[in-house]
């Protein structure tokens, strides 16, 4: 069941459960539901007053909206398995399929141009350079020498381990700037220099090996892309998600504490202890301040499943000998700006389900915008007569350009780069509703040597009996990555319940 924090006149709450889990975004809901579903008493401890973390709502103009993701790809079926299971099938909606368009410009230009973007190509990188949408973006002189890919020996790279600097060397730069750039900024808040190659494209290195080039190991990956790379939504919203969630943590008797977060994760008995009272595993205090005074829970087992910057200090109290990683990334500090507009022009969508920003356009602060009307006939039906669109503002390793500006200055900044990304005049008039959601811990997981540090963390985790971490910052961007991460360190923890179990009968 769901229950606020103590009241005020308890200063001091103790209780004890099986499994306490330190986050209650999606992998922490996910995660204590696995284990919730064998019988084990689960709390879940979260830092803010609703529960779902990246998968959020906001409520504007009487319309309940997604605040943060807004589909899921279908690759792995973890997620539509969760969802089947959570009888939410029935509402899974696939997307407008017209594409997003591409907007750049020039410092010395007097409008903004905008083009589709290229359907065949991977990250933005073409496979056919030559291709009529590739040079309406990038001209000829920059499809031509994109196309000196396939002339030049791919021997001369070797294994490619930075995505932006494979782009460059391979296509150049006007392929790097106009297409790349503004996908890697869009799903990954992070430059392609910092993102690493066998990460965001899987198995592109091969291809390139076998193709003899960068645009033909592309054309391979786009030939063998099968049904799995698809993105599909919620009829609703990817929030109802989060609802459906919750509703069967209370189900199976599950707590789950809002407006709680978690000070401190020791063993129990304290950081040396090797043995809990059974004899099963360590024990775990997680401790919480609430509005209410201090609660505190004791576990056989706990799974921390809090971001990135919440995690690492936690862990470093838990874990005997935690040695922190010094080179971690620094974490994007992005913001949404949801606008629902008295736009009539917009209905026609004029620039496809959203629009991306190629790097150095001028007058623009948003680096995308998502036509949330046109992507999704849901929000088309709810918001009818009215448009809603979705505005994206920072990137990793400089300042949100949102930063300290007041809510009317940023419904002001959105309007504007609204207006310039679709192509249609709007002003103050047109605006219904404006609602802002930031998100300050926005760790890549793609970024070039993640992966030795999230190896670090399981190599850490693995060695401490009875905890468990799971999270987008281990286990990569998006659901697809987290609902199956989440999962398997619930099985890990449902294992050690059962064969401890067993062994005390």
């Amino acid at each position: 069941m769901s229950e606020p924090a103590p009241t005020a006149d308890t200063a001091r709450t103790e209780r004890a459960a099986d499994v306490v889990v330190v986050g209650g975004g999606v992998a922490g809901l996910v995660a204590a539901l696995e284990c919730a579903r064998i019988g084990l008493s689960v709390v879940v401890l979260e830092r803010s007053g609703q529960v779902g973390g990246c998968v959020g709502r906001i409520e504007l103009a009487g319309l309940r909206l997604d605040s943060g993701a807004e589909s899921f790809a279908t690759r792995g079926g973890a997620v539509a398995e969760l969802i089947e299971q959570l009888g939410l099938a029935a509402q899974v909606e696939r997307p407008n399929p017209a594409g997003a368009w591409l907007v750049w410009g020039e410092q010395e230009a007097s409008a903004l141009r905008a083009a589709p973007l290229p359907k065949t190509g991977v990250l933005g990188i073409p496979a056919n350079p030559l291709g009529d949408d590739v040079r309406a973006i990038i001209g000829w002189k920059g499809a031509a020498r994109a196309y000196l890919d396939r002339l030049r020996p791919i021997l001369r790279i070797g294994r490619a381990v930075s995505l932006g600097e494979l782009v460059r060397s391979r296509m150049g730069s006007a392929v790097l700037d106009r297409l790349v750039t503004p996908i890697s900024s869009g799903v990954y808040s992070a430059d392609p220099m910092d993102l690493d190659v066998d990460v965001v494209a899987p198995g592109l290195n091969e291809a390139m090996t076998r193709a003899g080039s960068l645009s033909g190991g592309v054309g391979e990956l786009v030939e063998s892309r099968r049904a799995g790379g698809a993105v599909l939504g919620l009829r609703g919203g990817m929030h109802t998600l989060v609802d459906a969630l919750v509703a069967e943590l209370a189900r199976f008797g599950a707590t789950v504490v809002t407006s709680a977060p978690v000070t401190g994760l020791v063993r129990s008995g304290g950081a040396a202890a090797t043995e809990s009272v059974d004899g099963a595993s360590p024990g775990w205090r997680a401790t919480a301040e609430t509005e209410g005074g201090e609660l505190v829970v004791d576990a056989r087992f706990a799974i921390v499943a809090a971001p990135a910057a919440a995690s690492r200090p936690l862990l470093a109290t838990a874990v005997d000998g935690w040695a922190d990683v010094s080179s971690w990334p620094d974490a994007a500090s992005v913001e949404l700006v949801t606008l629902v507009l008295d736009a009539p022009a917009l209905a026609a969508a004029p620039r496809g389900t959203g629009v991306l920003v190629a790097a150095g356009t001028p007058g623009v602060a948003a680096k995308a915008l998502t036509h949330s009307s046109a992507k999704w006939s849901w929000v088309a039906e709810l918001a009818a007569p009215h448009q809603v669109v979705r505005l994206s503002y920072g990137r990793a390793g400089g300042p949100n350009p949102l930063d300290g500006r007041t809510d009317a200055e940023v419904a002001d900044l959105a309007l504007a780069d609204a207006a310039a990304l679709t192509g249609i005049p709007l002003d103050r008039s047109m605006l219904v509703a404006a609602g802002r959601t930031a998100w300050r811990d926005a760790l890549s997981h793609a970024a070039l040597g993640q992966r030795d540090r999230v190896r670090f963390v399981e190599q850490a985790i693995a060695a401490v009996p009875g905890l468990e971490v799971t999270g987008s910052w281990l286990a990569g961007t998006g659901l697809a990555s987290v609902v199956p991460h989440a999962r398997a360190a619930a099985a890990r923890i449902r294992h050690l319940a059962v064969a401890g179990d067993a062994g005390d009968a």
